[in-house]
């Protein structure tokens, strides 16, 4: 049963994945790409080096990545950098169907701004839902995750950096400035996309519930959505009766399935719900910040 739910929740995540690169290939191939709109990550490197040199792409392309799947093996695990390979074939093929649909129309090839903020978006929302479901589409993604597991810094912000010196870079190359400043565009909006679509994928309540039967709601809620129960023992104050309160946390994505439990089991249930800026432990994120050692003081 557990094994079933486990390879449930991988497919789901490949999917999710898969999705997520369908939006980034249709940003790129049908807005960026038709309208000579630069973009940053592995690829723009290889494109610099070939622009300096004639070097052919692949032989700058596939180093880096190599080199970075196998960081990302040792320091992110085998199940993050099997969905990373996964990504980087699922998105070579959807990339050729893609490009072939879309042949030589150009969407917007009077409007480059409109094109580069809508490429942009769904390149970022692609890269994003990638992210939530533990996956990469490679290159500087990799960077981002493994500063990321150490750093409370958002992969947004990690990536823009990486990509931001790549572009400025192919400004050596290339001499054209228009090119270069949309670039800086497409990656500020390709970062701030990704971090909205992260974070709201992130974001976790927590449940105060007060009810008669709240045995049977923390049965419920460990049984599915799978989420611990705390029982608080309080008093009210008004009654002065003492009560059993129930104190939950849990993604957001999971408050209706909650919501509905209390409702079947208790719909006069008094129920309590807010959001928090952050929960780190088990189930949710882990807690990103140097270890400070703590001195001993002698009592006196």
């Amino acid at each position: 049963m557990v094994a079933k739910k486990i390879a449930i929740e991988e497919l789901k995540n490949y999917i999710e994945i898969t999705v997520g690169l369908i939006l980034y290939s249709i940003g790129w191939t049908v807005f960026l790409l038709p309208n000579d709109i630069t973009t940053g990550g592995v690829p723009g490197i290889a494109s610099i080096v070939y622009f300096a040199t004639g070097l052919p792409v692949q032989f700058v392309y596939f180093p880096i990545n190599f080199t970075l799947l196998i960081c990302s093996i040792k320091v992110l695990g085998w199940r993050f950098s099997a969905k990373t390979v996964f990504a980087v074939f699922a998105m070579t093929f959807i990339t050729a169907v893609t490009q072939q649909i879309v042949g030589d129309v150009k969407l917007l090839d009077d409007q480059p701004f409109m094109a580069c903020v809508l490429g942009a978006a769904l390149c970022g929302a692609g890269v994003g839902l990638a992210f939530c479901a533990n996956g990469s589409t490679g290159g500087t993604d990799i960077v981002a995750a493994i500063i990321n597991k150490y750093r409370d810094i958002t992969l947004g912000r990690v990536i823009l950096l990486c990509d931001l010196i790549i572009i400025s870079c192919s400004y050596f190359v290339l001499k054209d400035w228009e090119k270069v400043v949309y670039g800086y565009a497409t990656l500020f909006i390709c970062s701030f996309t990704l971090d909205q679509v992260v974070n709201s994928a992130r974001r976790s309540v927590q449940f105060f519930i007060i009810s008669d039967k709240y045995k049977q709601i923390g049965e419920a809620i460990n049984n599915n959505p799978h989420r611990g129960v705390t029982v608080i023992n309080a008093n009210g104050f008004y009654t002065g009766k003492d009560v059993n309160m129930l104190f939950v946390l849990a993604k957001r994505s999971e408050s209706n399935v909650i919501f509905g439990i209390i409702k079947a089991i208790d719909p006069n249930a008094f129920v309590s719900q807010s959001q928090v800026i952050g929960v780190y432990g088990e189930g949710f994120d882990k807690i990103k910040a140097k270890e400070r050692s703590v001195e001993k003081k002698d009592p006196e």
